[in-house]
């Protein structure tokens, strides 16, 4: 690619954090007006190459390149100087503000806000003449659903001048409709001139939407092509290391009911019915797939089936015993586990160092505690045997868990629970944000639990991961059950009726 069509050049890169190199001689060329598909495992380097074209870290040699020229990015606020603009996976958006104070903030251009706002104001009213009219510029953002909130980061970034988009793994909690509704914006920018970096591991999307795609294993660029001029098959390997080999699934053979529930509501505190009247039964030795649109009600019963959320009516019941009024421990001292959609809101504390999230609700277990002190030595033992088996890198038990990447930090809280040996387990989103390799073992295993008889509850926006895994699919619409149908009939399009509430599905 010649520096007259590139928009930015990274140019052997390298980035080392204590033992682990990061980066490895990467460089990388973007072309002006392309979507470019970066992918790789976690912990592959993606993420990290990401930060330092946006300005979080300082990479250990090479250089960046724009137009030609070499550039220094020490940090963020060079990167918007130089017009390089990132959508985090995790939206890094206030939430009490509306949507047009969001754009505003740093950006006030004056005492009195009056040309910070109307230039705002401006940049959105722009973007709904060319997409839609939803984005309400005055509707607080806790309160837009996540699509719309990914779609303000996005503005954020554009309003702030940028010319090179970096988006990382933005699908990671989108649904289908929101994921297609992503890519038409995407496409529209692209078109109109803008560089968009696409930090990702879903291969299918990479497929669908990239220009060029870029490979990395292991720190290194290990190979880079023009995406018609790929497969999925291709890019899994390379991505890994050796061809993708899915879990085979065996028949299941279902038990007696280990978690029944029998018409529950739940209403929150602004006296919205989240849940209304769900009723639904796992048995050992099966999966129970729920799909269905967020905010449909299904992150609500899962904090209602683990004991986050009081319920007003109805009743659950593990392994036949009436737990609605139980704690979170309780439950799981009647063998309930729970894998948290959100690792780090409800699964795992950032801060913390792998061993200590490694003890989280199991302090008080035999193997991590002796007359209520800490065996030290056998907790350690117990986190390097999980690294091993669940290939956690790095395998250091006492880095803090925000320095791990995303999928590695999934990996070890998939780990804590099912290590835990449980009975019933509420499982959501198991796989967002994990790549290829990554989802495959997570798959394995609640495969391999099902076999031994372990009841579990899978909740996903993933339709593939739903299908794959389970031996019978609910979909929810409006806080209840629209349907109920087997894996064998659950094509997408009867899917997204159901999710969609038709009752001609």
């Amino acid at each position: 690619m010649s520096e007259a069509a590139a928009a930015v050049e990274l140019r052997g890169i390298d980035k080392r954090f204590a033992a682990v190199q990061a980066n490895r001689k990467v460089s990388l060329s973007l072309a002006r007006g392309t979507i470019h598909g970066l992918i790789g495992e976690n912990g592959a380097g993606k993420s990290t190459l990401a930060g330092i074209l946006y300005g979080y870290l300082t990479p250990d040699a090479g250089e960046i390149r724009m137009d030609g020229r070499p550039v220094a990015i020490r940090n963020p606020r060079d990167a918007m100087a130089a017009g390089i603009g990132m959508v985090h996976q995790h939206f890094m958006l206030v939430d009490s503000m509306t949507v047009l104070e969001n754009l505003v903030l740093g950006q006030e251009r004056g005492l009195t806000l009056a040309r910070g706002e109307a230039a705002a104001r401006a940049t959105l009213a722009s973007f709904a003449r060319g997409h839609d009219a939803r984005l309400d510029p005055d509707m607080r953002v806790e309160a837009l659903p996540v699509g719309l909130k990914q779609r303000v980061e996005i503005l954020k970034a554009l309003h702030r001048g940028a010319e090179i988009l970096i988006l990382d793994e933005p699908t990671a909690v989108l649904t289908p409709i929101e994921v297609r509704a992503l890519f038409d914006e995407l496409r529209a920018l692209a078109r109109a001139g803008k560089t968009i970096l696409l930090v990702t591991h879903k291969l299918k999307e990479v497929m669908a939407i990239t220009d060029v795609v870029t490979v990395m294993r292991q720190g290194a660029v290990v190979g880079q092509y023009v995406t018609k001029n790929t497969n999925p098959a291709e890019l899994a390997a390379l991505m890994i290391g050796r061809a993708p080999h899915p879990p085979a699934k065996s028949p299941a053979a279902p038990g007696a009911p280990v978690l029944a529930v029998e018409a529950v509501t739940l209403v929150d505190p602004d006296g919205i019915r989240r849940l209304d009247g769900v009723s639904l039964s796992v048995r050992a030795g099966e999966i129970v797939g729920v799909a269905g649109v967020a905010g449909n009600g299904q992150s609500e019963l899962i904090e209602a089936l683990v004991g986050l959320r009081p319920v007003r009516a109805g009743t659950i019941r593990l392994a036949g015993i009436d737990a609605t009024s139980l704690s979170v421990a309780a439950r799981r001292r009647l063998g309930l586990g729970h894998l948290a959609e959100d690792r780090l809101r409800l699964g795992a504390i950032a801060a913390f160092s792998a061993t200590e999230n490694a003890l989280l609700g199991r302090q008080g277990d035999a193997g991590c505690a002796r007359w209520g002190l800490l065996r030290r030595t056998a907790v350690r033992d117990t986190l390097d045997r999980w690294m091993r088996a669940y290939d956690i890198r790095p395998r250091d038990p006492e880095q803090r868990l925000t320095l791990f990447s995303g999928g590695n930090q999934q990996k070890l809280v998939v780990a804590r629970e099912l290590e835990r040996g449980p009975a019933v387990l509420v499982v959501g989103q198991p796989t967002r944000g994990i790549d290829v390799g990554a989802a495959e073992s997570i798959h394995a295993r609640l495969l391999a639990l099902r076999a031994e008889g372990v009841g579990i509850l899978l909740i996903s926006a993933d339709l593939d991961e739903i299908r794959l895994l389970s031996d019978r699919i609910l979909v929810m619409c409006d806080g209840r059950i629209a349907g109920e149908v087997t894996t064998e009939a659950a094509d997408e399009r009867r899917l997204s009726l159901l999710m969609a509430g038709s009752e001609a599905a």
